[in-house]
């Protein structure tokens, strides 16, 4: 922890000099700011999305039209965030060298690039739908996982099919959040 603020030092949380515009399944978990619950209500395991939860399934959907190179696998939108798993398929093209990509240099069809447009149109609409220019909706940033393998994208696809259905456990629910307070207390 950082003795001069409040808060801990972020620390880079990407793969070192790993190119994340390469061919492959990656898995992203995007939180909404300080983890409100915006985006409907989990009912009886199945999430009921509300109006702002209905923009977020409209852009997500939009991503594989957008990038001619990118498909959706598995994804849920659950009150408060959103686990997706998305494919970079480079049909025809060679696999690259491992690279990185440089602060303010955005690569093309990058899960940051990705990532960051998403949040940003998705933003835009809500905040429109809302009338709260400039409010933000998302953490400033995500969480991504490379999907190595057949197993690991198999159980990847199951813990998504399930969150909703695991929700009065997820610790992301602000209510088993005070739960936890209360036990501690």
């Amino acid at each position: 922890m950082n003795s001069d603020a409040k808060y801990p030092c972020r620390r880079p949380i990407r793969l070192r000099d790993y190119d994340y515009s390469q061919n492959g399944a990656y898995f992203v978990t995007i939180c909404t700011h300080k983890r409100e619950c915006l985006f409907g209500e989990i009912v009886n395991g199945e999430m009921q999305l509300n109006d702002i939860g209905r923009v977020v399934v409209d852009e997500w959907l939009k991503t594989p039209q957008i990038r001619d190179e990118i498909d959706l696998d598995q994804w849920v939108i659950m009150p408060n965030h959103f686990h997706g798993i998305i494919v970079i398929n480079r049909r025809g093209t060679l696999q690259r060298a491992p690279t990185h990509e440089q602060f303010g240099k955005p690569t093309s069809n990058s899960i940051p690039t990705i990532i960051r447009l998403f949040k940003s149109t998705v933003t835009k609409r809500i905040n429109e739908f809302r009338n709260t220019p400039q409010q933000p909706v998302w953490q400033r940033n995500y969480y991504e996982h490379v999907i190595r393998n057949e197993d690991s994208l198999n159980q990847i696809r199951e813990y998504i099919f399930n969150n909703p259905d695991q929700w009065e456990f997820d610790q992301e629910n602000p209510l088993v959040q005070s739960r936890g307070t209360l036990q501690r207390a």
